[in-house]
């Protein structure tokens, strides 16, 4: 059985039963209103050092709310009780720089070396954006959000290298500047906007071609607004080739039991 947004439970423990339970596969906007998501990251502890200096090194992107130690599956900071193996609607595998499966679970891929970094995402501060008036328009589709990597290069950290990877949102013209100042309130889940308007200057091509996830209308009158983004490290994947990586699929979080305003700063 699966369940559609109206029908999931509101408490981010009791969406999270049902994604274990199978009944939640799909992407995770507006799941749990007024908690926070994450990306999440695995790595093998030879790699999570580099990780941990990529992640300073690239706050925009990767925002730490959590590390756990070495074979650690709950996350006793964000979501005591959850296990991090079964709680996100799918993952993804990533060996030497390939994607080699896209998985309902992580038990079978899971080994006492590895260590798992949580890491803010955007979805969190998409609550603030809608009591703002700003709209929000993969919800409003019912789309997962445009996700495409750019000609920005992260700070390299150790093996870890690779493009910047956004998330966008069309915004009326004549909200801009709000929707700059209600998610800036937000850096612990990418902040304000890395680049606003012309997706050329970013080495984005065709908007409506996005990398990840899927394309949305942008009316007469919006401009495009990019957001740093929790899938850049499947981009570094990929180009500096870990022997393994395991993460989300890209818009399928981890729901945390943390208020989304613990995340705001004034």
């Amino acid at each position: 059985m699966t369940l559609t947004v109206a029908e999931m439970p509101l408490t981010p423990r009791e969406v999270r039963a049902q994604i274990r339970l199978g009944r939640w596969r799909r992407p995770t906007p507006a799941l749990a209103p007024g908690f926070a998501q994450a990306n999440l990251v695995v790595l093998p502890r030879e790699q999570a050092f580099d990780f941990l200096l990529f992640c300073q090194r690239n706050p925009k992107p990767c925002p730490l709310l959590e590390v756990l130690e070495p074979g650690q599956t709950e996350p006793v900071q964000t979501a005591p009780g959850a296990d991090i193996r079964l709680d996100l609607p799918l993952y993804r595998v990533y060996r030497n720089g390939r994607l080699v499966a896209e998985v309902e679970r992580l038990e079978e891929h899971w080994s006492d070396g590895l260590v798992t970094f949580l890491l803010g995402c955007s979805f969190t501060f998409e609550g603030a954006m809608r009591r703002a008036g700003l709209p929000v328009r993969h919800v409003e589709e019912g789309k997962n959000v445009p996700m495409y990597r750019t000609s920005i290069s992260t700070r390299p950290a150790g093996t870890l290298h690779g493009p910047l990877v956004v998330t966008m949102r069309p915004i009326p013209a004549s909200q801009v500047s709000r929707a700059v100042q209600v998610t800036g309130r937000f850096p612990a889940v990418h902040g304000a906007p890395v680049h606003v308007g012309d997706p050329h200057a970013i080495g984005i091509r065709d908007l409506g071609s996005p990398d990840w996830g899927d394309p949305v209308t942008v009316r007469p009158g919006e401009v495009p607004l990019f957001w740093a983004c929790g899938v850049t490290p499947q981009a570094v994947a990929l180009e500096s080739r870990p022997p393994l990586m395991l993460t989300h699929a890209p818009g399928h979080m981890f729901i945390t039991d943390v208020p989304d305003e613990e995340l705001a700063v004034m």
